[in-house]
């Protein structure tokens, strides 16, 4: 079905169609002069648009010139009833999608101009999809792993995959929610249909609205065209709404009317545009802790948590730490130019002895650094970073022997990811404590804005802050 705005000074044509169009299934809507059809195109989206060329004050080409400015994506057909080949020229030079002649076979080569217009439309949103998405590949196989975690997770994901259910994937920063989302659309029937995906925590509510919706030309100051959102561009295939939690409240009444009813309306636009979109969202937070602090709405947590998925920590599959690292080291050492062929002993027990707070994607941040530093073929991690463990007594005096009560001790705290250095032994001349617990904020910091991509709220979710002591930490230390 195809969105169908019809333009001609002849409302018997205009009423011909209009009956033949709907019986076809598409939606239609019929107007009578080309200032009317250029106000049409600034206030909703549509697919074809099929006008007369001579018409009265405002012609045909003129209002394709329009569309092509307000509404790029629309396929503009002009129609005519006497063959002119300079206006035919002219036509094609301005970008449009077909030229038809009035005739007796004329519904039918309309049919056939709408047919081939929806062709490249749809083809249009497929290579932007496509181009959006083209560094990851869509596919199992990207999910690294031998443990029966990952074999389960796997198994869940072919068992759902042929649903058209809406699925939320819970799992902690880091662990590869947006991978699974990606192996269950690949897995599905969607599979030769866009994937788009999109960040919830990255954009203010008005921009996370145009972005989802799309908009219409003058819905706000910038809006100088019509712009689709990903929910379209996304028809016939999956949006993935990575941090849904993030969302407002406000926000979460729009997403929620248009899971429901499955249609959506542009910011600024009247009409209402049917999609086709199968929706995963994913989240690090409890979703049911938030709405039983009224911070998630509870019909929209229903409606999205449908079929549950959960990815496990890196933590419960240290078995897989081997697997990842040595994949990344694939990954990152012939990108890097390294002739780096292997993994030292000591390095593998670095690995597999620590927690790994940020998972996955923690793992290939040190690796892809290791292989930046190593001048080998061996690749090596540095000596684990350790984290200064300060214990009082009761009196608030360290008791200075090194154990039992209250002695400030020095503990592993895993392979090094950039922290500061801290002695290994407090010197004869002592320490600046208040210094060296201000180096280490500030690195952890700077790491966690690393792991979450600059994404301020994922990265004082890494470090257990609520926003505004992360942001109190960001002014005190500058950064």
């Amino acid at each position: 079905m195809a969105n169908i705005l019809v333009c001609d000074d002849e409302r018997s044509i205009c009423e011909l169609l209009d009956i033949a169009l709907k019986k076809d299934g598409h939606k239609v809507e019929t107007v009578n002069s080309g200032d009317a059809a250029k106000r049409k195109l600034d206030s909703a989206l549509y697919d074809v648009v099929l006008t007369d060329v001579k018409m009265p004050q405002t012609d045909g080409l003129e209002v394709l010139k329009h569309a092509r400015r307000a509404s790029p994506d629309s396929a503009v057909v002009l129609i005519t009833a006497v063959e002119d080949v300079h206006a035919a020229i002219q036509a094609v030079k301005e970008g449009a999608s077909d030229y038809i002649q009035k005739g007796p076979d004329l519904l039918e080569a309309i049919r056939v101009a709408i047919q081939n217009a929806l062709d490249r439309v749809n083809l249009r949103r497929q290579n932007f999809a496509l181009r959006r998405d083209a560094a990851v590949r869509n596919s199992l196989d990207n999910i690294i792993g031998a443990s029966s975690a990952v074999a389960k997770m796997k198994q869940t994901i072919r068992t759902v995959a042929s649903t058209s259910s809406t699925i939320v994937i819970h799992g902690e920063s880091g662990t590869g929610k947006e991978l699974v989302a990606r192996a269950v659309h690949a897995c599905s029937p969607r599979a030769q249909e866009p994937f788009v995906s999109i960040n919830c925590g990255a954009f203010p509510e008005s921009l996370l609205e145009s972005e989802l919706f799309g908009y219409v030309k003058g819905a706000f100051t910038g809006a100088n065209q019509n712009k689709r959102g990903l929910f379209e561009v996304a028809h016939g295939g999956t949006i993935f709404l990575d941090e849904i939690s993030e969302m407002s409240l406000a926000m979460q009444v729009k997403l929620l009317r248009v899971l429901q009813e499955r249609v959506l309306r542009p910011v600024g636009g009247t009409d209402e545009i049917p999609i086709d979109v199968r929706v995963i969202a994913a989240t690090n937070k409890d979703l049911a802790k938030m709405v039983g602090e009224g911070t998630f709405r509870e019909d929209l947590y229903y409606r999205v948590s449908v079929i549950p998925i959960e990815v496990p920590p890196l933590r419960e599959r240290r078995e897989d730490v081997p697997l990842l690292a040595t994949h990344f080291l694939k990954k990152y050492a012939p990108a890097a130019g390294k002739g780096i062929v292997r993994i030292s002993p000591g390095a593998f027990d670095a690995l597999m002895g620590y927690e790994w707070p940020g998972n996955v994607r923690q793992l290939e941040n040190t690796i892809e650094r290791a292989v930046a530093l190593e001048g080998s073929s061996e690749l090596h991690i540095e000596v684990p970073a350790v984290r200064l463990r300060l214990s009082l007594n009761s009196s608030g005096n360290s008791n200075g022997n090194g154990n039992g009560n209250g002695h400030s001790a020095l503990e592993s705290e895993g392979p090094h990811v950039g922290l500061p250095a801290v002695p290994q032994f407090i010197p004869v001349g002592g320490v600046d404590l208040e210094r060296y617990i201000a180096s280490f904020e500030r690195a952890l910091i700077q790491s966690a804005l690393r792991q979450s991509n600059g994404v301020q709220t994922r990265a004082a979710d890494l470090l257990k802050l609520s926003y505004r002591s992360f942001r109190h930490l960001l002014k005190k230390y500058a950064i």
